[in-house]
This record gives C-alpha cells, structure tokens and sequence, in this order.
C-alpha cells in the first residue's frame, strides 16, 4: 500500500514537468521564429493533452482504492491525494484560459468569416489561419471542462472518503470488543498470535538492520554526533535557551505584564523546539542512509511527528505550572496545586509517546485487530487514570492549603468546568473499558488530550496577543511614543488601535481554536471542509438540505456554546474595555452593545442551523407558519421589535435620558428588544412597549443638552415698589450657585389685577433634573429676603356680607406663589 500511494504522488508531481505545447501564431514568418527564439528561454508549458489523462487515470485508481477500503488510517492519504489532485487540475484549468483568450484574441484580429454574397473574398491563408484557430479553441475549451471535470470528481471523491471516514469511526466507537477484565483482550499476552509475532519479529529486524546500517565503518562517527547533539539539545539546550530567553523578557522587554507571558510562551516554546530537535537528530542519526527500508523511515517520520504534540504537552504544562518562578505564573493557580500537578505533563507526554509509538508500530507491522485492541486498551486505561488523578490531586492539594490556612488561587468559572469536564471524561474512559467499548474509549482519551492541547495552546497566545498589543502601542514605551509622534495621535486613540489589534488577533486565533477542535473531535471533519462550509454559507449556500444527524447535532451544539461563549466575551470588552475609551456617551454605548447582542444572537442561530444541516427551501412550511402567527398573534410582538431596531439606530430618545410620554415621567435605564424600561422618581420601573415611543407624542427633556427653567410667580400688594422687589429676586437668582449666568435672570411684569402687582422670575440651570431642588431653594431664599427687607406678599381677599340674621363670612382660596 505505502508503494502504491508513493506512485500516485510521483505521477502527481510529474504532471509539472510535463513539455509545453505549442500555439498559432498570425504573425509573418519572421515573427514566428523570433517568437520561438523568445519562448525556447522561457519555461515550458504544461501540455494538457497529455496531462489529463494522466490526472483522469490517477482519480480512476484513487476510486478504485477507495471502493475496497475502509479502515480510517488507509482512507486518510487517500483523502489528501484527492485534495491535491484536485488543486493540480484546478492549476492546470486556470493556466489554459490565458491560452483561451489569447486565441480569442487572435480571432477577434482575423474577424469573422464574410457571408456569402458580400463580395469580400479572404485569402487561403487567412482562412486556413481562421480554421486553426477555431479548432484549437475548441480544443482548449474542452480540455478546460476536462479540468474543470476532474476537479469537481476529484472533490466529490474526497467529500465520499469523508463520509466514508465518519462511517468507519462510527463502526468502530460501537464496536463491543469485549472488556478489559476478560481473557479475549489480553489473549495476544499469551500467544496465540503466530502471525503478529512473525510480522512483528520482521520488522524489528528491519529496524535492528537500520541500527546496525547507521554503526557501520565511516557511519560510527555521524552517528555517535547526531545523538549526542540530540542528547545535549534535549537537556542542557533546552535549559539554557529558557535561561537566555528569561533574560531577555527581565531586561529587554518593557516591564508589564508582557514579560510574564513571554516567559511562559519560551518555557513552552524551547521545550518544544528541544524535543522536536532531538528526535530529529535521532531521525539523521539512524535513517540517514539510502539502504533504510521504506516502512521503517516511514514508521521513524511518524515518530518525528509525534514528538511535536508530545513536546506541546510537556512545554504548556510547564509553562502554566511555572514552578521554578511562581510570582510569574500566568494562571491564577497556587503553589501547592501547582507542586501537586508537576509531574503529570511529563507523564501525559510520555504516555501519549509510548502508546502513540506502539499504534504507529502496529500500523507499520500490520498487527492482527486483537493486538490493535489491547494497544488501544492500555494507551485508553492509562489517560483515563492519569485524567482522574489529576483531579484527585488538585483536590487533595485545595484541601490541605484550606486545612494550613495558605493562601489558595482565586478559582473561575472556566477553569472549573475544565477540572470538572476532564473528570467526567476520565471516568466515562475508565466506563466504556470496563464494559467493553475499548474503541470509544481510546477514542476519548485522544480527545481529552488533543482538547487540553488546543485550549492551552489558545489560553497561553491570547495572553502573549493581547499583552503585546498594549505593550507596543503604550505611551509609557518608547515604541508607543514613537507611534504617538509619528501620527500625531491622542493616547486614547493608541488605546483604542491596542485593544482592536487585541481584539483582531483573538478574533484569528479563536477561529483556528475551533477548527482545531472540530477537527479534532470529529475525526472525519478536516479544516478544509470546514472553510468550504464557512464559505458556502456566506455564498448563500449554508442551509442547503434538512439532513440532521447526530454528528451534526453534536456539531451545533459545540457551535452554539462556543459562538455564545464568543458573543459575550466580545460583548464584555466592548462594554469594558474599547468603549470607555472612547469619546461616546453612556446611551451610545449601551446603545450599540444591545444592537450587536441583538444581530450577533442571529448570527449565532444561523451558523448553528448551518452546522446542523438545514435550509431555508427546507422548512417552507415553518416559514409560512410563522407568516400566519405574525400576521395574528405575533403582529405586536414584531412591532415592538421593528421599533427596538428603530430606536437603537436613530436614537429619537438614550439611554440616560429624561423623558415624558402622557402621565409617565422619568430616565430611560435600558432600551431593550421589545420594550423600554423607564426609571421614575421613586425609583420604580415601568415598562413602555417600543412602539409607544415611535408612535406617540415623547417629550425628550434632556435632548441635545437641554437647559432647564426654573420660573416663579408672586404676587405682591399694590403699594410696594416694584423696583425694590425687582432688585431683591434678581439678586437670589444671582447668587444661586446653580442659575447659569447666560441667560441672565429676568423678571417680568406678569399682571395687575385688584388683588395685586403679579411678577414672574426666570432663570436658567444646566439640566431638567436640577429644576426641582433649585426652585425649593429659592423660595425659600425668596421668602427670607423678602421678610427681612418688609416687603410682604398679598394677602388672600376676605369678603363679608351682612344680614339680619347671623353674618356669614366667605374667604377667597389663597392663591399659589408659583
């Protein structure tokens, strides 16, 4: 099999170098050998005649492989090789349409033929010219449909070996091989397996003969340096690239917290790249030589590559861990959990190495499925107890820190549900071995890893992002400062392109988050897949068939939490984060919060609806249902809502605004999707539907800034001097700290009635909120002053009328001061 995918890429790569074909040319003579001097310089063009066939022969042969398998692990490179045949018969198609037009163009210069009976007779090399050219296009625009043909069969094969591949990992999660407790899964320990100990006796003296090939005379020497140069990267190499890069983030960076997260991205980076660079050392140290067999440099490749998440293991556990600098210990995670939790990711690592190496062996060998399954069994048995351990330390090391009284980390929510998460992983592992379901448990413990893999590889970028966006773009470095200067920009302005360049790069790596975990998850969904998907539900696309599966099921259920998960941390920075730094008032940014919760809930909806598989020619019926509610039941319902959007876009009235609508009076405190809720004076809450703030009659008092008037209205006796009490009001407006200067005060000669001289007085505050404690002030100044000064107000008009009988006495109601 590994021969046979070896000649397909071979033919795949050989269609590049494949001799061009040549073109017509209308040109005279001369300028046709000038033009192919010019073109023997230039490199030679794919000749499709010959290229198509070929690329129709090998997606024959990929069929074919295809049809007779169904184990995952032979169904992946056949699944790449359809991919990339498709890119090379895209290629192909698009370098044939220059072609294309440059022969259309060549027509366009001839014209077309002139009829019969027009008198114009061409010459018999014009018309011989025309013929060519005409069936080379022809020609041409068959081969592209060719491409374009094998391209989409080509995608379509890949898209059937995906299904395939879901199918052959649903098969073998539900396959019940037996538990791990019976004597059928630890038959291969005790013979019985002839087969599997001579393939496995074969290969091993393939690989005893690759060790013998490398200790050969004039081999020793580069062998014996390739290891020791893998030996001192993994120990000393290691430890003194951390040690350098340490200095570096203590004197060369900028103190903040950016030195903190790159120390912990080059702990985990330098483990990393040390291990990665020691198995590669090994890999020259002992396949450097021609005679190695083609299994073992392929078993020896796959060794290499597991040494990468093996070395991401080790290094974020260590750089979350941080023990040899707790102070600098990116979590918040205390020492004694930490000391509790440091020998786990070597552990993990190794294990993951060993049983990784033991499947990638049984792979190469060809093990019986029995062998393959207690290899499965013991890598699944191990994480599972390595899981739940984990939590039983953290555990134990919170309780022993709560019975000494120390000092624990501050827990959050998240890290809670991830130790609680694992847990449950752990067992539900430790379950489907117990009861026999060994696949789905190998099946889970790899995905606890890979999980634990992407979600701490995103934890510790996000931090590193975030922390050197606010680093570079800071006015108190000389970075920032150089920015400032450079474009004569306000600091808040660099805060703002520091938080959205934070935001951006978040943005990325949470979209490659959750490829990876899709992918990771649901072995069968590649990241390529998953873009063609992004794309064609942007294209319009998206919900195409009503086809619900319980993968799919599973799939939305991953978008949903992860897309509401994204919506409020997005929700949250706008709100504390990039909005306080702007010069927007409170009910603008309350404003455009609700509005991007309200169109980010549908998009989420959408892309959930997306992943499930649905479409909107699909559900008709749920269209035309809701058609008929809407236009009964639901009619005030959409209306309020219409009238949200409305009310968040052109923002008639905010919130923080003080408004009136009939005998409700007070501040809007929230604008939401169907209603409006309003503060009154003492302090209570009511709910006005949307709709009654588009359609009646608001008076919005704090619009636009606006002044309140504070006016009252005395009436005085008819023998006062009315520029005394002129004088004496202006002067209490005046000396009101809160009455505006501009406009000045007035006072106005309101009326003269027999009761007496009617005056008004008016200022100007600085808002409508102010107008009822500035008015009780000044009454009471008023009526001070104008008692002191003896200048009294009218008094109410008693009427008597007499009788015979007993006088009955009428007294007029007072009237008001204001």
């Amino acid at each position: 099999m590994t021969r046979t995918f070896t000649f397909l890429r071979l033919c795949l790569l050989a269609m590049l170098l494949a001799a061009g074909v040549p073109t017509l040319s209308v040109a005279a003579d001369a300028d046709d050998s000038a033009q192919t001097s010019a073109d023997s310089d230039a490199p030679p063009k794919i000749n499709a005649a010959v290229e198509l066939p070929k690329m129709q022969k090998i997606l024959d042969k990929i069929k074919g492989q295809v049809s007779g398998e169904n184990n995952d692990a032979k169904l992946e490179p056949l699944n790449e090789m359809a991919l990339e045949l498709s890119g090379n018969a895209d290629t192909l198609g698009q370098t044939l349409i220059p072609q294309r037009q440059q022969v259309l163009a060549q027509l366009a210069v001839l014209g077309p033929a002139p009829l019969a009976g027009s008198g114009v007779k061409e010459t018999a090399e014009v018309v011989r010219k025309r013929a060519a050219l005409e069936s080379q296009k022809a020609k041409l625009d068959d081969q592209i449909k060719q491409a374009e043909a094998i391209k989409n069969g080509s995608l379509n094969l890949s898209g059937q070996i995906v299904n395939l591949r879901r199918e052959a990992i649903k098969n073998q999660l539900a396959l019940n091989s037996g538990t791990i407790f019976g004597p059928r899964f630890w038959s291969p320990l005790f013979g019985g397996q002839e087969l599997d100990g001579a393939k496995i006796s074969a290969f091993a003296d393939e690989l005893q003969a690759t060790a013998a090939l490398s200790w050969e005379p004039g081999w020793r020497f580069g062998t014996v340096a390739w290891t020791i140069a893998a030996i001192l990267v993994a120990t000393f190499g290691r430890r003194y690239g951390e040690e350098f890069l340490a200095w570096v983030s203590i004197n060369k960076l900028p103190e903040g917290r950016l030195r903190r997260s790159f120390l912990a991205a080059a702990i985990a980076l330098t483990t990393l790249v040390a291990v990665v660079l020691a198995f590669n050392f090994l890999d020259l140290a002992f396949t450097r030589r021609a005679e190695v067999s083609d299994d073992v440099q392929d078993f020896i490749n796959k060794l290499v590559k597991l040494s990468v998440f093996c070395g991401l293991i080790a290094g974020l556990g260590r750089a979350f861990l941080s023990t040899r600098r707790p102070s600098w210990r990116l979590p918040a995670i205390s020492n004694e959990v930490a000391m509790a939790l440091k020998p786990f990711p070597p552990i993990t690592a190794v294990l993951v190495f060993i049983f990784q190496s033991v499947e990638a062996f049984n792979n190469s060998v060809g093990t019986s499925v029995s062998t393959t399954i207690m290899a499965n069994g013991m890598t699944a048995l191990l994480i599972g107890l390595t899981a739940v351990s984990i939590s039983m330390r953290i555990k134990r090391a919170r309780h022993r820190a709560a019975e000494n009284a120390t000092t624990t980390e501050v827990k959050s929510t998240f890290a809670g549900l991830l130790q609680i998460a694992m847990t449950l992983v752990g067992i539900a592992i430790l379950v489907s071995l117990v009861i026999g379901y060994v696949t789905f448990g190998r099946f889970l413990s790899y995905e606890l890893v890979w999980f634990n893999i992407v979600v701490g590889s995103f934890y510790l970028l996000s931090h590193l992002v975030n922390d050197f966006c606010e680093t570079l773009l800071s006015t108190s470095n000389p970075t920032g400062k150089r920015i400032q200067n450079l474009l004569n920009l306000d600091e808040r302005h660099l805060q703002q392109a520091a938080s959205l360049l934070a935001a951006l790069c978040k943005t990325v790596l949470i979209l490659v988050m959750v490829v990876a975990l899709l992918n990771g998850t649901f072995g069968s969904s590649t990241p390529i897949e998953l873009l063609q998907k992004a794309a064609e539900f942007w294209g319009g696309k998206g919900l195409e068939s009503l086809n619900i599966v319980p993968a799919h099921l599973v799939n939305a259920l991953i978008c949903l939490v992860v897309g509401i998960y994204v919506l409020r941390s997005v929700r949250r920075w706008l709100d504390n984060e990039f909005l306080p730094k702007t010069t927007m008032d409170t009910g603008m940014r309350v404003s455009l919060v609700t509005l991007f919760s309200n169109l980010g809930y549908v998009l989420v909806i959408l892309l959930t609806l997306s992943t499930m598989g649905l479409q909107w020619n699909k559900l008709a019926w749920i269209v035309s249902a809701l058609s008929v509610g809407i236009g009964f039941g639901l009619q005030e319902i959409v209306k309020n809502f219409i009238s949200g959007l409305i009310l968040l876009t052109e923002r008639p009235v905010k919130v923080g605004d003080l408004v009136s609508l009939g005998n409700v009076e007070g501040d809007i405190r929230r604008i939401n999707v169907r209603a409006t809720e309003i503060q009154l004076g003492d302090k209570s809450t009511v709910i006005v539907p949307n709709s009654q703030l588009i359609s009646q009659n608001v008076r919005n008092a704090t619009m636009n800034n606006a002044q309140g008037v504070v006016t009252i209205v005395l009436t005085f006796p008819l023998n006062i001097d009315p520029v005394q009490v002129r004088e004496i009001l202006l002067d209490v407006y005046t000396q009101n700290e809160r009455i505006l200067e501009t406009p000045e005060p007035s006072v106005t000669f309101k009326d003269l009635t027999p009761q007496g001289i009617v005056l008004s007085v008016t200022g100007n505050v600085s808002g409508q909120r102010q107008i009822g404690g500035v008015k009780s002030d000044l009454l009471f100044d008023i009526l001070t002053r104008l008692r002191k000064e003896g200048v009294a107000l009218s008094l109410p008009q008693t009427m008597v009328i007499e009788r015979k009988g007993q006088p009955v006495v009428v007294e007029e109601e007072p009237k008001p001061l204001s």
